[in-house]
């Protein structure tokens, strides 16, 4: 029966004493009647209590749309924060005589906002402070992914009155590394024959022709005059005989041409996370266009090689790109004309995307594998059938060309070095003196330097073979 007592004097006790501490940590300003009272600052949607050591007869609040208050008791008054902002609360004793002034300021509720950017940024060094009716974010953080959700948190709970002081730490710049690389590749060859057949049968003139003899120019040649061939033909070849009053003549072409393409194009480009850079090594092509008034206006449009991207540092060095690139030239082989103007069309590869990698990883973002394949003859109907003989009276023609196409990038993590760690072309070489030039034939001057980066590529020897080696 004791125990049983003792235990329930025991839980008693536990229970006024974690009461008491709760009541003796409510928020209280006490207000001493002919004294100065300092400032009441008030959370946002949260209440503190006001007691004076005198009965007040009347109170007012200045601005009841920033505070609300409530009496408790004559000596106790309640304020609610509703809005930010500052605002006074007056109580007045029972003779009409002015007790005090309280100024109250009123605040969001930056505790519950710290809570919360403890659960959703765990980690992150950001210090939260008011100011006036905002709230003031400082600090560093891992990366500007972060920082924009530590923004758009404050601004749930300070709307348009957030100020920014916070810096990202890391590196936030980034270089990009693009590598256009193309290889095409044609063959054409084609082989034709004509057949020409003329003479006079007794009273029977003939003349009777196939494929380029067709000609009027041919049709009239004498023997030894020059062949007029089709155009682009690399070899030809004419047999004539006469058998009595028939004269025959055969005309053999023949066509193969081989050609491979090589392109290669390496930007590299810096820029600042969240920021875009583009980057353009080519020029303008000008375009006349008519403005409407009988008037030619001169547009220009670019062609080389071109990038523009915009580069995010996110978590744990992950680098998101927003990539464009394209290279484009001018292709001489389709053109436009009209009065007078002559216009070229373009070849262009472009590629748009977006990708995340990390430091130093690559990726092949595009690539493209061509395989055209055309043939064709012609013949004279019915004799071209004819085997063995068939072939005088066929012309035949086949191209080919095949190209691949890949753009693969790079992307770094970079940090600013000193100028004398870099070199450019120019160190080394400077324009030659005329002594250089005209008494010993050198079209340009050493100007090695001692140190640096251009100073270890300068000391490399360069006599004997050297440049780019291909292998079959």
């Amino acid at each position: 029966m004791k125990v049983d007592r003792f235990i329930k004097a025991a839980l008693l006790g536990l229970t006024l004493g974690i009461g008491v501490p709760a009541a003796s940590s409510a928020e209280t300003l006490r207000v001493m009647s002919g004294a100065p009272s300092g400032a009441l600052k008030v959370p946002m949607n949260r209440a503190v209590v006001v007691e004076s050591d005198v009965p007040f007869a009347e109170l007012s609040i200045a601005n009841p749309g920033i505070a609300d208050i409530s009496t408790l008791s004559d000596r106790t008054i309640y304020v609610l924060g509703k809005t930010p902002g500052r605002t006074t609360l007056t109580l007045l004793g029972a003779d009409g005589k002015l007790i005090t002034n309280v100024e109250v300021h009123v605040a969001p509720d930056i505790a519950e906002f710290k809570e919360r950017l403890r659960q959703i940024l765990p980690g992150e060094q950001i210090e939260v402070r008011t100011a006036n009716d905002g709230i003031v974010l400082s600090g560093m953080v891992s990366s500007i992914q972060r920082l924009d959700r530590a923004l758009d948190l404050a601004q749930r709970y300070a709307p348009e009155r957030v100020s920014n002081l916070m810096t990202v730490g890391g590196t936030q710049q980034v270089m990009l590394k693009v590598r256009f690389a193309e290889m095409g590749r044609s063959v054409r060859k084609s082989l034709s024959s004509s057949l020409q057949l003329g003479g006079t049968i007794g009273n029977v003139d003939a003349l009777g022709a196939s494929g380029t003899l067709l000609s009027p120019a041919n049709a009239s040649r004498s023997p030894g005059d020059p062949i007029n061939v089709a155009s682009g033909t690399q070899g030809g070849m004419i047999l004539g005989f006469n058998a009595g009053g028939l004269r025959m003549n055969v005309l053999l072409e023949a066509l193969e041409t081989k050609g491979v393409v090589r392109t290669l194009a390496e930007p590299n480009l810096t820029a600042l996370s969240g920021q875009e850079a583009s980057f353009l090594a080519g020029g303008e092509y000008p375009l006349p266009v008519s403005n409407g008034n009988n008037e030619i206006a001169v547009t220009y449009k670019p062609f080389g090689v071109e990038l523009t991207f915009t580069p995010t540092v996110l978590a744990d060095d992950v680098i998101n790109l927003q990539l464009n690139a394209a290279v484009s030239g001018l292709d001489e082989s389709v053109s436009y004309n009209n009065g007078g103007f002559s216009i070229n069309a373009f070849r262009r590869r472009e590629t748009s995307t977006t990708v995340e990698m990390r430091d130093g990883e690559s990726f092949a973002i595009a690539g493209l594998i061509e395989d055209d394949f055309q043939d064709n003859i012609g013949a004279v109907p019915w004799l071209g059938d004819i085997p063995v003989l068939g072939a005088l009276f066929r012309s035949t023609e086949y191209q080919r060309s095949q190209s691949e196409l890949v753009i693969i990038i790079t992307a770094h993590l970079v940090t600013p070095t000193r100028g004398e760690a870099l070199a450019v072309p120019t160190d080394r070489i400077r324009p030659p003196s005329e002594q250089d030039l005209f008494l010993f034939g050198n079209t340009t001057a050493s100007n090695r330097p001692k140190t640096g980066a251009a100073g270890e590529v300068a000391q490399q020897d360069f006599s004997g073979s050297y440049g780019y080696v291909m292998e079959d």
